[in-house]
């Protein structure tokens, strides 16, 4: 028994881990994003190529609704409150809904991945979960793995993430791995002369202001509203240069400036020069420290075993001398740092429940050495939960440790059924051999423990088949019972027994030289 319990402990790094099951909700989050810098107009032309994809690999008759989002909202509050990673006009993301009868979820998310990357290199795509389960999971990050790299430097961050990048997507399993900020973006910027400008009696300020107009409309320097007396709705009036006449670089030089001190309108290009140049697309800031994030998903892999590799990788550069810029941390966050976190947890709630599920035996039995004969019969238990997932090819995740927790109350429960029968047994005729005395207890409460652990299986079969719409985040959980209760109830009718019959003729025998011993020591007179 103990060479199967140990064995089966070494099916455990074969078994994988993740945080929660990966469910088919029948949707797709696709995010595409195309040359920063790139026009919302050329970035709609872009979406349709990637939306012919689809519509080709993804059948007609399987399609219900395919909707684009790109670009940025003019008020971006309910972009604040999602995980949307849109940065710019040439960023968005196609939410693709299926009807109930359609093919795998997962079949397709590849199939589209692998044509997109081979038609369109130079776009960056990648799916983020669309069922709310692990959408919460990832606390607002577009993916499970999140490489966070904090410090100062951040053009050496930028270089040391776009070189780590390419060494995380060269890892089995990891999928649709990409830097997240970009630092290429392009601007126009303004110098002003302002010793030029203070001589025509115009401030820096005034020049921003006439600018920000022209572009941008009053309303970001003189606010002002309109009531119609009529309905009495609120309507804001804005003055603003018609974009078509504002199209080219002569015609921005082209735009007057006035001011407090200077009435007369004045050429912009008088006073200050355009230039071209790049600029952040977006900051990122943890903890008031400037970060460069590498988001990586998983697929065709449990995700403990990617976290395991990615880590392996952060050691190696903060090993190295000179491979992280001064000040410069590595940290790895995201679902994968949660679910690390909650398997301590749980795995110390596995733990816990065992010692209590002891405490409390010994003080009902008035024994330390019943309690341990009966929870001899638990790693039945997990050795047969873990040969079930390995069997079914289910990874470790949160449903299965509480499917373990749930198998450890029943597998004590039968085991205690048995422990207490023979005890009595041996009450009622104090001559009765421990041996004797397990063997009757195994006979006559053979079927009480073959129904209550029959009905706990076969309650949760059909949970442990993953059948129906979002079967899969359950199914872990009623193998897990399964598993376990299945090799438990073996262990009960049969290891059990062979446990008490040794622990009890060893105290017997105990007891025995310890009444031999107190007969042959003369009494003091």
């Amino acid at each position: 028994f103990g060479v199967v319990f140990v064995g089966s402990l070494g099916l455990y790094p074969l078994i994988g881990e993740n945080f929660f099951p990966t469910v088919d909700a029948g949707q797709l989050r696709l995010h595409v994003r195309v040359p920063t810098g790139t026009r919302v107009e050329e970035t709609e032309v872009r979406f349709r190529q990637v939306e012919q994809v689809i519509r080709h690999i993804i059948p007609a008759e399987e399609l219900d609704l395919v909707l684009d989002n790109i670009g940025l909202p003019a008020i971006p509050i309910n972009l604040l409150l999602s995980d949307n990673p849109t940065i710019g006009a040439g960023d968005g993301e196609i939410l693709v809904s299926m009807k109930e009868d359609h093919g795998p979820t997962a079949g397709y998310i590849e199939r589209i991945r692998d044509e997109l990357h081979r038609k369109y290199p130079d776009m960056t795509v990648f799916f983020q979960p669309a069922d709310i389960v692990n959408q919460t999971l990832n606390f607002g990050l577009p993916a499970p793995i999140d490489i966070q790299i904090t410090g100062r430097n951040v053009p050496a961050n930028h270089a040391l993430a776009e070189k780590m990048e390419k060494e995380i997507a060269g890892i089995p399993g990891v999928v649709d791995a990409f830097v997240y900020q970009k630092f290429d973006q392009p601007q126009l910027r303004l110098d002003i002369d302002r010793v030029r400008a203070q001589q025509a009696g115009l401030a820096q300020r005034d020049i921003a202001n006439n600018v920000l107009v022209n572009l941008s409309s009053s309303t970001q320097t003189n606010p002002n509203q309109w009531l119609n007396p009529q309905n009495g709705v609120n309507y804001t009036v804005a003055v603003q240069t018609p974009p078509s006449a504002l199209s080219t670089l002569d015609e921005l030089n082209q735009i007057t400036v006035t001011g407090a001190n200077q009435p007369d309108p004045q050429l912009l290009t008088s006073f200050a020069k355009l230039r071209r140049t790049n600029t952040t697309a977006v900051a990122s800031d943890y903890n008031i420290q400037r970060t460069v994030d590498i988001y990586a998903s998983v697929s065709g892999r449990d995700l403990g075993g990617v976290a395991n590799d990615i880590r392996a990788i952060i050691a190696r550069y903060e090993k190295q001398k000179d491979a992280l810029p001064k000040g410069t941390k590595l940290v790895l966050r995201g679902q994968a740092d949660s679910m690390r976190t909650s398997f301590i947890g749980l795995g110390l709630g596995v733990v816990g429940a065992i010692v209590l599920v002891y405490l409390l035996m010994a003080v009902n039995f008035q024994s330390w050495l019943d309690p341990l004969i009966i929870i001899t019969a638990l790693p039945g238990a997990l050795a047969g939960i873990l040969w079930m997932l390995f069997v079914t090819q289910t990874t470790l995740s949160v449903p299965a440790l509480m499917g373990a927790i749930m198998c450890i109350g029943v597998a004590t429960a039968n085991s205690i059924l048995l422990v207490t029968f023979a005890n009595e047994r041996r009450e009622e005729e104090p001559d009765l051999a421990p041996r004797d005395a397990a063997l009757d207890a195994g006979f006559t409460r053979l079927r009480p423990v073959l129904m209550t652990a029959l009905a706990m299986i076969i309650g949760l079969l059909p949970m442990s088949l993953g059948l129906g719409e979002g079967g899969e985040q359950n199914a872990p959980l009623g193998r897990a019972v399964i598993g376990g209760l299945t090799l438990a109830t073996v262990t009960t009718l049969f290891f059990v027994p062979i446990m008490f019959s040794f622990f009890k003729e060893r105290e017997e025998k105990a007891e025995a030289k310890a009444k031999q011993e107190a007969e042959g020591v003369p009494q003091a007179a």
